[in-house]
């Protein structure tokens, strides 16, 4: 090969110089801007609707919003004038790997007959679904045996690669052995896990460290298991992990900067949960009026997921239906109890294309909720629960660009929330019936 010279050699590292020096020079465009014109705006902290509003938004962030308010000369304007526009919304409890488990039998098939790759397409396809129906977040909250492949639907989305809600995801939860599905099959067999099988302290911390190196937003742990109805009429559990174990889950996930739910549906889970210091209760059915009192003066989130309850329950009998009502007496007690509840509806429990999730909606308005409470559990309390609430929840200068809109008014009608005819996500419109 022949040897470059030295003047070669200064003439090109001259000319690659002045290259980047140009490459840096280059202005970056502008980012786009638009204006949306609405006609009566619910941004998330207002007590009351605003008529008229102007949103300007500039890339992927609203830049400032207006009541009346005129659109810059040249800005694209969307006319959402005979609208109510709304945050986006926000659904705390997901499953977007899962189709509907209302039978042992419908979640065994998903584990047994289907790829971890066919689950991760169809996890795409949900995302979609969530993104149409006005939920530009999602926190995931397991994958149902499905390994990391939540981490891969959220990188998709976040690279661009397909359209779906902003996503936290929890990757695989956590239970000691034997105390989730799949079970009952013959021991000869090797079958699939649901969750990951820790045991003692050690483990569990071991386990939380490797959720977050591989891509873990927050940890999802099973405090409890097999409801029945004790002599006093409350909605008890078998308990999953020792104090020691839920503990140190708990304070390994803090330690690394991150939020703990907890699947706690029966009284004695949700007291197991509540000793180990968790951020949030997964469905709580059980809830009685001391634990309340405890969660509102600690902090800790409420994520009810009504829908899927009455969704499974006559399919699942047992407890079940009963465990609707219980769940309805906790909800209307816990307005009177000043628990932080943050929307969540378990989609994946039941199958995404049978169940708008914004079905939740109605489920709080008829227990007891105002509707602007019940937006407000999707909105801006959601977004506090995921700790992004300098980014989303509410419609404001210097958050994401994520907002929706309807035809009616869900302050008179809340079930409006499950048509929604406009979405848009980071500035862009992905959808637009209005």
């Amino acid at each position: 090969m022949p040897r470059r010279s030295g003047g070669f050699v200064a003439f090109s590292a001259i000319v690659l110089s002045t290259a980047f020096v140009f490459a840096q020079q280059e202005p970056s465009p502008a980012p786009k801007k638009i204006a949306i014109r609405a006609g009566q705006l619910i941004d998330g902290k207002s007590d009351a609707p605003i008529r008229n509003a102007l949103i300007l938004i500039e890339g992927d962030k609203i830049a400032s919003v207006t009541p009346g308010g005129s659109a810059p000369a040249g800005v694209e304007v969307i006319d959402l004038s005979k609208a109510t526009v709304l945050p986006g919304f926000i659904d705390a409890h997901t499953h977007v790997l899962l189709n509907g488990d209302i039978t042992a039998e419908d979640y065994d098939k998903q584990l047994l007959k289907w790829s971890i790759p066919y689950r991760a397409i169809l996890a795409a396809r949900n995302a979609q679904i969530a993104l149409s129906h006005g939920f530009t977040t999602l926190r995931d909250v397991e994958t149902e045996g499905a390994m990391y492949a939540d981490v891969d639907v959220k990188k998709a989305i976040a690279n661009g690669e397909i359209q779906g809600p902003r996503m936290e995801v929890a990757t695989r939860a956590l239970t000691p052995t034997g105390m989730y599905p799949l079970l009952g099959y013959s021991w000869e067999l090797d079958v699939p896990h649901g969750v990951q099988y820790v045991d003692g302290p050690e483990e569990c911390r071991k386990a939380v460290r490797e959720q977050v190196m591989y891509g873990a937003d927050l940890i999802k742990y099973y405090s409890d298991r097999g409801y029945f109805y004790g002599a006093d009429g409350v909605l008890h559990s078998h308990v999953n992990f020792t104090d020691e174990e839920a503990a140190a889950i708990v304070a390994e996930a803090h330690r690394l900067g991150r939020k703990v739910a907890s699947h706690a549906i029966g009284n004695d889970g949700i007291a197991a949960a509540l000793r180990a210091g968790v951020d949030s209760i997964e469905h709580g059915y059980g809830l009685t009026a001391p634990q309340m009192e405890e969660m509102a003066r600690r902090g800790i989130y409420w994520v009810p997921t009504i829908s899927v309850g009455a969704y499974v329950a006559n399919g699942r009998q047992g407890n079940w239906p009963k465990m609707v009502d219980t769940a309805k007496a906790a909800f209307e007690l816990a307005l009177t109890k000043d628990v932080k509840i943050a929307f969540g509806t378990d989609a994946g429990g039941f199958d995404w294309k049978a169940l708008n999730e914004a079905k939740e909606f109605e489920y709080y308005v008829n227990y007891g909720m105002t509707p602007m409470q019940a937006i407000r559990t999707a909105t801006v309390t959601a977004s506090e629960l995921l700790g992004w609430s300098d980014r989303i929840g509410t419609l404001e200068a210097g958050k994401f660009a994520d907002v929706v809109a309807v035809s009616g008014d869900p302050l008179k009608d809340i079930t409006e929330l499950e048509r929604v005819k406009f979405v848009m996500k980071g500035g862009v419109v992905v959808k637009n019936e209005n």
